[in-house]
């Protein structure tokens, strides 16, 4: 049996990392098409939350790995309490502080889909609003930690997924037709009686 070479977890945590944001992305852009109506929903599919959910478990699978994988990194050497607790460790901080609110904030909000009963399902709807701001820390997180952050490589690994999704989510929060809630249709104009005169 051969050793494993000195930097098979950077490797793998890097690995995860890119994975990680690219599954994020990818929840994110089918998350704002299954609020939206119209052909962007259609395009998906009746599968569509199993969809949601799938990348969105995907996601905190892969920042688990991306975490735990640094705990045998030779070079960083993190303690456990670096990879849970913001802004500890000794490798760009800030950065790196950042990446560890933004996983938590993904993992609290999207295990909270499990807890809708109790939570309430308006509560819920307005909780889960957040996160793009947690999904926009992973991106601020891996241009500003990520070893590789300045490769051509990366930031296409990176932006493809990122690409649709804001476009998706700048089209929601700027009210495009497309992904407008059906609440927010227009309402009838009242019948006005009497002469008209």
């Amino acid at each position: 049996m051969t050793a494993v070479g000195p930097h098979v977890f950077w490797i793998t945590s890097r690995a995860a990392g890119i994975a990680a944001m690219m599954l994020a992305s990818g929840s994110l852009g089918v998350g704002v098409m299954i609020r939206g109506r119209g052909e962007s929903r259609r395009l998906l599919g009746s599968d569509v939350r199993a969809l949601h959910e799938a990348l969105s478990l995907a996601t905190l699978i892969a920042i688990t790995i991306h975490g735990v994988a640094l705990l045998g990194d030779a070079y960083l050497h993190p303690s456990p309490l670096n990879i849970v607790v913001p802004f500890t460790g000794a490798y760009r901080p800030l950065w790196t502080g950042l990446g560890i609110v933004g996983g938590w904030g993904l993992a609290a909000l999207g295990l909270s889909h499990y807890a809708r009963g109790r939570i309430g399902a308006a509560r819920w709807r307005h909780l889960h609003r957040f996160i793009p701001i947690f999904w926009a820390l992973g991106i601020v997180h891996t241009l500003g930690a990520g070893t590789d952050a300045e490769q051509p490589w990366m930031l296409i690994a990176i932006g493809l997924p990122a690409a649709p999704a804001l476009f998706l989510l700048l089209g929601r929060l700027f009210g495009s037709p497309e992904a407008e809630p059906l609440r927010q249709q227009r309402a009838p104009e009242p019948q006005l009686s009497g002469r008209r005169g």
